[in-house]
């Protein structure tokens, strides 16, 4: 079994779409850092909102877990 990283969104801990959420799972970071940088790109470059976007579409749902 390997333990490759792959960048989804998550099911649980979502707050608009997940995307911040799976970018911080995949980095190995805390989901308020990967909030706050979003927050600051949308506010200095305006940019940040378009890449949110487009990261929703291409960034796939996590699979659902089969109840055990």
């Amino acid at each position: 079994m390997t333990n490759e990283k792959k960048l989804v969104r998550p099911q649980e801990g979502r707050k608009l779409a997940g995307v911040c959420q799976g970018i911080a799972n995949y980095l190995g970071i805390d989901v308020t850092v990967v909030r706050l940088l979003l927050v600051l790109a949308i506010i200095f470059c305006g940019s940040g909102i378009l890449a949110y976007i487009i990261a929703w579409i291409v960034m796939p749902d996590e699979p659902k877990q089969l109840p055990q």
